[in-house]
């Protein structure tokens, strides 16, 4: 799917915390929020539209709109309306 291969368990002799296991877990949630937000924000400035973003991102267009529509217009970004 993306290329991205994660064990199944980990190796018996590099076992980790189970809560920092979690919290890698959490901060790559929040990594990967931040990166949908400006790469998001960067299509909306190019001239996307929310259908565009959402066919990338692999979700609806509501999804997308309800999720970033408030942020964006609040960090000015001019959005397209449909027709």
């Amino acid at each position: 799917m993306t290329g991205i291969e994660v064990p199944a368990s980990p190796d018996p002799d590099e076992r980790q915390d189970p809560g920092e296991r979690l919290a890698a877990v959490v901060a790559m949630r929040r990594l990967a929020d931040r990166m949908e937000d400006a790469a998001v924000e960067e299509a909306m400035r190019a001239g996307w539209s929310w259908s565009e973003v959402a066919e990338a991102l692999g979700v609806t267009r509501q999804a997308v709109h309800k999720k970033h529509a408030k942020r964006l217009i609040a960090a000015g970004v001019r959005l397209r309306r449909r027709t």
